[in-house]
Formats: C-alpha cells, structure tokens, sequence
C-alpha cells in the first residue's frame, strides 16, 4: 500500500563543513513543487544548491541543480521509492562547506538528508479513490442515497433527467462490494455508466 506524509518532516546534516538541510512533504503536482522550491531558493539565497525530488506518477521528477548528474535528484528519488511513497516531494538545500564529497560522497549526504527527515515523517496510507456513476428511476434515489451513505461513499454529483444519475466516489478497495450491493438492492433497476477511473 502506498503512503504519504502527514506534516513537513526535516533533517539537518553537517559533512566535511558543507550543511545539507532536508525535508519530506506531501504534495500532489510538479507545479506545487516548483514552488515550494522556489520558495526555499529565495529563503537560501546563499545556499549552491537547491536539489529535489517527486515521486507522484506521471508527475515524478529528479534535479540534481548543478550538482553533478545523478548525484543529488535520483538517489532521494530512490528512497522515497523504496519507503513506498507516493505524492511527497523531498527537498535538500546544500551550504557548500569547501570541501568537495565526491560522486560517492554526495550520493550518501543526500540519501541521508532524506532518510533522516523521513525517520520525523508520520506515514499514513494513500487512499486510492474510484468514481462510479449510475442511474436509477426517481422512485430509487432514496434507496441509493441511504446505500452511499451507509458505506461512507462520498457523493460528486446528481442529476434529473429521465432517470436520475448519480456520481460517487468511494475507496478503490470497496467498489466491487458496493456494485455487487446496488445491484442486488436495486433488482435490475440500476443502470452503470462509464466510469470516471481512480482519482
């Protein structure tokens, strides 16, 4: 099951004078992230670097931001992959002390910078959502609504028409149950539509 992070967890770590400053937190977009990055560059203006990495499917990105490549970017994204997270961002601000680290050497400070904020972070599970729509005849609409109120689904949208269409989400892992449950209550009466996927 894929986690996310409830709060901004940080790390700070010294090595060889040079100052690495970490931090892991939810975020759901590249754009989202790229300003929070943003934000850190002008609140570390002196700082060489400002690495990052963000593990949220198709939005996923690894910036080394000047370090050498492959250096700073993907090792943080490989630790939020092995963690099984999924839509947190983790940054490193890096103070550069003089003293250079390395290939070797930069690979372990920004795994470490990570795996320390990450070792303050609280991970709670990532629901995955899915989106189901039907229709019902209007004598029926009672019935449904009491049904996704009972299972705790969360109702999107309704509309009057001919027949009355509803669109609902609800966690992935119950849907199947909650389909087998209309259809029986609804006796035949029930119609699916497409639906809308996994939010």
């Amino acid at each position: 099951m894929p986690y996310s992070i409830a709060h901004p967890a940080h790390s700070e770590l010294v090595i060889k004078k040079s100052r690495f400053i970490g931090c892991v937190q939810s975020v759901s977009t590249r754009a989202e992230a790229q300003a929070i990055v943003g934000s850190l560059r002008a609140e570390h203006a002196g700082a060489a670097h400002v690495c990052w990495a963000l593990l949220a499917g198709g939005q996923s990105a690894a910036v080394d931001d000047g370090e050498p490549s492959g250096t700073a970017g993907r090792p943080m994204l490989d630790v939020l992959r092995h963690q099984d997270l999924e839509g947190v961002l983790a940054t490193v601000v890096r103070y550069f002390g003089g003293v250079k680290l390395g290939a070797g050497g930069l690979v372990r400070a920004y795994t470490d910078a990570i795996a320390q904020a990450l070792l303050q972070a609280e991970k709670i599970p990532l629901l995955r959502l899915q989106t189901l729509a039907c229709c019902v005849p209007y004598a029926m609409e009672g019935l449904l609504r009491r049904e996704l109120d009972a299972a705790g689904a969360r109702l999107l949208d309704v509309a009057h028409g001919h027949l009355v269409t509803v669109r609902f989400s609800l966690p992935q892992d119950t849907a199947a149950a909650m389909v087998a449950r209309l259809n029986d209550v609804g006796q035949g009466r029930l119609g699916w539509l497409e639906p809308d996927g996994v939010d």
